[in-house]
């Protein structure tokens, strides 16, 4: 079994008075955040920095503090299990134009109740309601 930690960002902006969370298509189909495994001697912040860069260009990002949130799966790698451990942030950024790199086939920016629509799996949609919630409860 293969052991793999990840760090993402559940990025957001302001446009008037509504947040909208940045999603990106994989190419396998389904819509998730920015994240992308670590590498060695990186912090899990890190980590998150540099793949929000990779992916998206975004490199204006001011993390919310208290929000580190915790999920895991398991799949399979050329007939490997995987066992996975992602850690998301929450930060926002001004950026509203992006370049998705090559591991995306698109991108959207959406509020609360249109990305829970979007996001494909159940770990995403609880991570995203946790990050409204904090969002609502300070701004």
């Amino acid at each position: 079994m293969i052991k793999e930690t990840s760090a993402g960002i559940i990025v957001y902006r302001k446009e008037n008075t509504k947040k909208l969370f940045l999603l990106l298509h994989y190419p396998s189909g389904h819509w998730d955040f920015v994240k992308g495994k670590m590498e060695k001697n990186e912090t899990t912040h890190e980590t998150a920095i540099r793949e929000t860069e990779e992916e998206t260009g975004i490199t204006d990002i001011v993390f919310v503090e208290n929000f580190e949130e915790w999920v895991g799966y398991d799949f399979k790698y050329q007939g490997e299990l995987v066992q996975k451990k992602v850690v998301f942030f929450l930060a926002e950024t001004k950026t509203k134009e992006i370049k998705i790199s090559h591991e995306h086939s698109g991108y959207i920016w959406m509020d609360y109740n249109l990305s829970m629509e979007k996001l494909t799996f159940d770990n995403a949609k609880t991570i995203l309601t946790k990050a409204q919630k904090l969002l609502s409860d300070t701004l």
